[in-house]
């Protein structure tokens, strides 16, 4: 009966992790219907919203959570405050890029850039941490290379967007697990960091009546203040359901977001597809599929040891 019970319960959390994980997949793949709707406000001011009104809701979760002494207990810590710095400026340059790339319609590009990435974190891994490539993955990332390469030769020059958010994000992400805080408690701390030159930056606006929070129309303020929720939700609701579910579930989930993004691009904002561009997804889903399949593999020998 015990070991029912534990099996149980164990699902339970996996179905949990699922469905937060599910929701924030979802709204990353949403992301560019609302980064479409200010696209005519200024990219700085759009960042520095982002920023400012994510420390509310981040620091109600941490309160809810009740992890606030770990996070005292960061504060507290000259290292850790310098490593959330360093990761705060690295994903605020993620953020900018990507809020850009949608503003000047290369949200295609934005998808490709998230589907390089797991390609980037398994070369950093190798690169930095010393980690062995399986033949499987040594093929993934070769293929991952051959598809920018078709890219460069087509448009006569590397495709920056997508690798200049491919690698802020793995760098972010290798970055980050220094902190030795849990994720929610790094994010707020990273907001927090950010939130001081952002709130000057706001105040600057204001003061000089170019901004569009108290300036600007009704609907450009609910845009600025909704910045912080489509930001800082999903990043949170992923951090609780990581905590719940195997490595390898996360592995084949990640590409919900950018496969919508890709749909939503094409689909809807009709940016161009052409047959260059189509033969470099082709290898970059071919490269994934190999990747997925090797983790898989990993993650079923690792089981049954």
């Amino acid at each position: 009966m015990a070991t029912e019970a534990i099996a149980l319960d164990t699902d339970s959390k996996a179905r949990r992790g699922f469905l937060l994980a599910l929701g924030a997949y979802l709204l990353w793949g949403l992301l560019p219907f609302y980064m479409k709707a200010v696209a005519h406000l200024p990219l700085a001011e759009v960042i520095a919203h982002r920023i400012v009104w994510s420390v509310p809701i981040a620091a109600a979760v941490l309160v809810w959570a009740g992890r606030t002494a770990d996070f005292k207990a960061a504060l507290r810590s000259p290292r850790t405050i310098a490593m959330a710095a360093l990761t705060a400026a690295l994903i605020s340059v993620n953020w900018g890029i990507y809020v850009w790339a949608i503003a000047v319609d290369r949200t295609v590009e934005t998808a490709l850039g998230y589907y390089i990435n797991p390609l980037v974190n398994v070369v950093v891994g190798a690169l930095l941490l010393g980690e062995r490539l399986d033949r499987l993955q040594i093929a993934a990332v070769v293929l991952a290379a051959v598809a920018v390469m078709v890219l460069t030769i087509e448009g006569g020059k590397l495709p920056w967007v997508s690798l200049a958010l491919a690698f802020s994000f793995a760098a972010y992400g290798f970055f980050r697990k220094t902190l030795p805080i849990g994720p929610s408690q790094g994010f707020l701390l990273e907001v927090l960091l950010l939130s001081v030159p952002a709130l000057g930056y706001i105040a600057y606006l204001i003061a000089t009546g170019q901004d569009h929070i108290v300036s600007g129309s009704g609907a450009d303020t609910a845009l600025l203040i909704g910045c912080g929720p489509v930001t800082s939700v999903p990043l949170l609701l992923f951090a609780f359901g990581a905590k719940l579910l195997r490595l390898s579930t996360i592995g084949i989930m990640q590409y919900i977001a950018p496969t919508m993004v890709f749909l939503i691009a094409v689909l809807i904002f009709d940016e161009p597809f052409g047959t260059t561009q189509a033969v470099a997804f082709a290898l970059i889903w071919a490269a994934l599929a190999i990747y997925s399949w090797s983790m898989l593999t990993s993650a079923r020998k690792a089981s049954v040891r």
